[in-house]
């Protein structure tokens, strides 16, 4: 699937990833994941999106995303829409797609694999246009959820389907590992 020899750039979807690693159980390990494709071929640059609510005091993402800002990822955001919905619930809204899409049409001359962390459908056209241009497309998500995470037309689409759950057999681990100490935080 992957070519050592290949230019790679990683888009990630950031609340398609956490949904599917919810989903399946899994925390993500995004040092591990950025090692992974580095050993796979030459990874140029790894993308993370996601919208964030400004006006919070704290945001439980926030933590997240100064760490891959600060370990190699490059974190592009906007700031989320608040707005109430026909029943009265307060919702928020932050689509990155357009986003994502621009910036892998634009970068399409500097590599040759674009791996797109993401089963939403809407990227169908955006993996057409890709191969259009000759770039060979890996959509990561899952099909082992109860109701898989990934659209059909998305997954027919890509050259290669990366399966999450295997995935995460070397780049997860599970949600309750970040509660054990490991030997180094233990007192002496």
């Amino acid at each position: 699937m992957f070519d050592s020899r290949e230019k790679m750039v990683l888009f990630i979807d950031g609340a398609n990833l956490y949904a599917t690693s919810r989903a399946l159980g899994i925390d993500i390990d995004y040092k591990r994941l950025l090692g992974e494709f580095q050993e796979a071929a030459y990874l140029l640059r790894a993308y993370y999106y996601t919208a964030l609510v400004e006006d919070q005091e704290y945001s439980s993402i926030r933590p997240l995303i100064d760490w891959l800002d600060y370990n190699g990822y490059t974190v592009v955001t906007k700031p989320a829409k608040e707005f109430t919905d026909a029943q009265g619930r307060r919702k928020v809204k932050g689509n990155m797609d357009i986003e994502l899409t621009i910036d892998a049409l634009e970068l399409s001359s500097c590599y040759d694999h674009l791996v797109l962390f993401s089963g939403d459908g809407d990227f169908t056209a955006l993996v057409a246009a890709l191969q259009r241009k000759g770039k060979k497309v890996t959509v990561a998500s899952t099909l082992k959820t109860p109701t898989p995470m990934i659209s059909d037309d998305l997954r027919r689409q890509a050259d290669y389907f990366l399966e999450i759950a295997t995935l995460a057999k070397t780049v997860g681990r599970s949600p309750v590992d970040r509660s054990v100490p490991t030997y180094q935080d233990a007192d002496n």
